[in-house]
């Protein structure tokens, strides 16, 4: 395992500082662990929940060497070149110090668009770049990938799984036949401090995650909605999006629904809503 200070460019998080800064009375964050090195954030959060641990858990890994993004493809970063970390929610139970009612696994398809939500307005007013949303799960800065989300459901418990890339260099991205990679230094970003930037990230899933939870996981009542479409690249794109299926479907992307779905209208006026798949946007 190399040394935190072998890249004094990258300096490594302080999970006290974190756990002072976000771990509060009143918080939606119980408790924040930065580990060295794991194999997979998202695999450890599922297992805490496995055995029955409240919401509020945030793994961040300064290295990780089995992160997975959607369809199982790999998510690899350099030591502490960005964020990768998972939290624990749990949307299916109720809470009645916050009078939050449990939701049905119908509404949990929101959580990657509210982390996608909560992670754009991070990037924007920490790091100083534009960014905008790939639906479903995917932060696009100038033109190529930032970021990906990863949300795992399991029972009433959900895993969110964001990876940043922050301070990565061109020739440490790894080749891609998708959407290219880029990272925010490569992006120009004003800020690359990751502290202030994950900071920022938490605070605003927590804050999202509380207003949706307050009107019973109604995207449209709490905002997201509006939030997320304001932010969303796809919209109004020419796309070609692969079903889990094998199917592939073809056309403009108009919208995303109050379910979170996108709705593509294909060349013969039909509208079609996606609920899951990867999409391409076509230039």
């Amino acid at each position: 395992m190399s040394s935190p200070f072998t890249d004094l460019d990258r300096p490594p998080l302080s999970e006290r500082s974190l756990e002072r800064a976000l771990v509060t009375p009143g918080s939606l964050w119980s408790r924040v662990e930065v580990r060295a090195e794991t194999a997979s954030t998202n695999a450890d959060v599922a297992a805490a929940a496995a055995q029955g641990l409240p919401e509020g858990l945030v793994v961040v890994a300064e290295r990780q060497t089995a992160g997975r993004g959607r369809r199982d493809r790999q998510w690899t970063s350099p030591p502490r070149a960005g964020l990768t970390l998972s939290v624990l929610l749990r949307p299916g139970q109720a809470d009645r110090e916050r009078d939050w009612s449990a939701l049905a696994p119908g509404a949990f398809a929101w959580l990657p668009l509210l982390a996608g939500v909560a992670l754009r307005e991070a990037v924007e007013r920490v790091a100083e770049v534009e960014a905008a949303l790939k639906w479903p799960n995917d932060l696009l800065v100038g033109g190529g990938k930032c970021a990906g989300i990863l949300a795992e459901v399991s029972g009433d418990a959900v895993v969110i799984g964001i990876g940043l890339n922050v301070t990565t260099r061109p020739e440490e991205l790894p080749e891609t036949t998708g959407l290219p990679p880029t990272s925010l230094r490569i992006a120009g970003a004003e800020v690359t401090d990751r502290d202030p930037l994950l900071k920022a990230l938490l605070r605003n899933l927590a804050s999202w995650y509380a207003g949706w939870r307050d009107v019973g996981g109604d995207a449209e009542m709490s905002g997201l909605l509006a939030a997320y479409r304001r932010g969303c690249a796809t919209i109004g794109q020419q796309v070609r999006v692969m079903l889990p299926d094998g199917r592939e479907l073809i056309g403009e992307a108009t919208e995303v629904d109050g379910a979170g779905q996108l709705i593509v209208r294909t060349a013969d006026g039909a509208l079609h809503r996606v609920s899951a798949g990867d999409v391409l946007h076509v230039r």
